[in-house]
């Protein structure tokens, strides 16, 4: 009973923590989401120019998507031209961090990791897609391939259910006023149905962590070191979490004495791959292309996780020191009110799209 009562009191204290920051992050992605024109990526992605591979890794940091519905934007950009290099890119960039993951890391890890983590994000995106680029694939016969034909078709099928009023995208909104809304409609509705499931299970998951993993269970079993960094990989590489949900765990993990550079791996590895997207990255980009998807995730991480450490250690800063001084403090009427808003609002949408999302694989769009 001790046990549970502490599990759930663990639960409480991560939700309370993260909530403001996760309904900022939200907030701010549905300023993007209403004001950014939905062809904007496409018009500077949407060609095999040169940098495009740079844009891609830029333009996917701040863009709310997880590694599943990634894949339908980046379909869309492969079908307007882009390179198989800059379609990598944005498909690594994208859901290894955004500004929802961006505001949480602040909350549950530290300063310099919320600084590291969109700049590590960018460095393992721009390497994929720069070795995409540099060991092109030979076309095989029969090969189902994302062309700008479908692309076109399909747009013209959108443009026509928009002359016909069915439309409901924010181009045929004028007003600053709707554009907010139509955000905030996104960023409230259909982002938090996508994301929120998966924030609440990477919070029940640290909870875990922090209730039974023993206090120094990395550095008595593990080590600081790469073997750390390895079994991250391990573990990230084929599992499903959004960079939202896996900021939760990497902040419990630090707690039992995973390095710094140990959590940025987690932080990269997990969000940007799982087993689902390596499959439909051979498939439609080829095996080539999916090696190196893989491959350049595993060891840009690893290295980026070693100078990481080398940072940590050259500042004298501690991660776990600034974890424990952020539970320390006591939690003002904010941090209760945004966790009530926080699942009540999961809690709606789950509940609303409850019954008629039966057929999909992973909770993304």
């Amino acid at each position: 009973m001790d046990i549970a009562i502490q599990y759930l009191s663990e639960v409480w204290e991560i939700l309370l923590e993260a909530a403001p920051y996760v309904l900022f992050g939200f907030f701010v992605a549905g300023l993007l989401k209403g004001f950014l024109p939905d062809d904007f990526v496409a018009r500077h992605l949407g060609s095999n120019k040169k940098g495009a591979v740079v844009k891609a890794s830029l333009f996917g940091i701040p863009l709310p998507l997880c590694s599943c519905g990634v894949i339908p934007a980046a379909a869309g950009l492969r079908q307007q031209g882009a390179s198989k290099g800059a379609t990598t890119s944005f498909m690594i960039s994208t859901p290894e961090t955004g500004v929802d993951s961006i505001a949480i890391t602040y909350a549950l890890l530290d300063p310099i990791m919320t600084i590291v983590r969109p700049v590590a994000a960018f460095i393992s995106a721009l390497t994929a897609g720069t070795l995409v680029d540099m060991f092109p694939a030979k076309a095989v016969p029969g090969k189902t391939e994302f062309t700008p034909l479908n692309f076109a078709a399909t747009t013209l099928k959108k443009e026509e259910e928009c002359t016909s009023g069915n439309c409901s995208s924010k181009s045929a909104i004028a007003t600053a006023k709707d554009k907010f809304l139509f955000g905030m409609q996104f960023a409230f509705g259909e982002l938090i149905a996508d994301i929120g499931k998966w924030l609440l299970i990477g919070i029940l998951i640290a909870a875990v962590v922090s209730t039974f993993l023993p206090v120094t269970f990395f550095q008595e079993y593990v080590g600081d070191g790469l073997l750390s960094m390895i079994l991250m990989v391990v573990i990230g590489v084929p599992m499903y979490v959004c960079a939202t949900a896996s900021t939760p765990i990497a902040a419990a993990l630090a707690l039992k004495g995973l390095s710094p550079g140990g959590a940025l791996v987690f932080l990269l590895a997990g969000p940007a791959t799982n087993a689902a997207t390596i499959t439909v990255v051979a498939q439609t980009l080829g095996k080539r292309v999916a090696f190196i998807y893989v491959g350049s995730i595993a060891v840009t991480s690893v290295i980026l996780g070693l100078a990481v450490n080398w940072l940590y250690a050259k500042l004298g800063l501690s991660v776990f020191s600034w974890i424990n001084d952020v539970e320390a403090h006591q939690h003002g009427i904010v941090g209760y009110a945004s966790a009530i808003i926080l699942l009540v609002l999961v809690g709606k949408q789950f509940i609303g799209r409850r019954g008629h999302q039966h057929g999909e694989s992973c909770g993304c769009h």
